[in-house]
């Protein structure tokens, strides 16, 4: 995820008879959101098996959003922007890149997000536009983790064709499950954020694209769509509506990585 700077809270004014204010106040939704994880964790823990593949699939967290957010890092310093440089986010220690909620958020539910990667648009290069800059570099985070599911889907098929008995036995079915973990998550967090709506990478992306009207309008309104992003996941929306791109290219990918190896 990309942000041109930190905001904590949300205002919405409403100029009626008698107006009010509605001051919301952005750490409410974490809050909410790590009760629903402790709640579901305490789920996991009554069963030894789910345990046990929750804990596998850590590492499969910590590469998927850790490489994620270097991309954009990356693309952002390449762009002429070296603000991520000098806050320490051109590094691959997922410490420096970790959400919190966003992690076990991706663990639990298959999608969430990182530590937004702050940039300053003003500093990218002239010869690109700064729309186009900043679209270039919140597209980079969800193409890091299709690239890497493309090459962990490679790895895992390059094992089965050749070396078939090191997924043999329980070590064998933990290799199996964290390969598989590892791109199945990161393809839940490319297309999570490919999602044209505020402050998901693909509203960036989608930017340059769009009248006048419509940019304000998300602009305007882009902090309130953390509060539609909860609602989504306490209903269960959020997953329904994701779920059937995650499974086609899920499906896309295993099937080019059992094509190239002749499986």
């Amino acid at each position: 995820m990309v942000i041109r700077k930190q905001i904590h809270h949300i205002k919405i004014n409403k100029n009626m008879k008698g107006g009010n204010n509605l001051y919301f106040d952005k750490r409410v939704i974490y809050i909410i959101l790590g009760c629903l994880i402790l709640s579901t964790v305490i789920g996991y823990l009554s069963d030894p098996n789910k345990l046990l593949g929750l804990i596998i699939s850590i590492p499969a967290v910590l590469i998927a959003i850790t490489f994620h957010e270097f991309a954009h890092a990356f693309a952002a310093d390449k762009l002429g922007d070296d603000t991520p440089r000098r806050q320490g986010r051109l590094s691959l220690n997922p410490l420096h890149h970790l959400d919190p909620v966003g992690s076990l958020l991706l663990l639990f539910a298959g999608f969430g997000w990182g530590k937004p990667v702050e940039i300053n648009p003003r500093n990218f290069n002239r010869n690109i536009s700064m729309e186009k800059a900043d679209a270039i570099v919140s597209i980079a985070g969800p193409l890091m983790n299709l690239f890497l599911a493309i090459v962990f889907t490679l790895i895992y098929c390059a094992i089965v064709k050749f070396a078939p008995n090191v997924l043999i036995g329980n070590t064998g079915g933990a290799i199996q499950l964290l390969l598989m973990s590892i791109v199945s998550i990161n393809i839940g967090l490319g297309v999570f954020n490919l999602i044209p709506l505020p402050p998901l990478d693909g509203s960036k992306v989608i930017m340059p694209f769009l009248p006048a009207k419509a940019k304000s309008f998300f602009i305007e309104r882009e902090q309130i769509f953390y509060i539609v992003f909860v609602i989504l996941w306490i209903t269960g929306l959020a997953g329904y509506i994701i779920s059937p791109a995650i499974t086609f290219i899920y499906k896309w990918i295993i099937n080019l990585g059992l094509a190239i190896f002749g499986l």
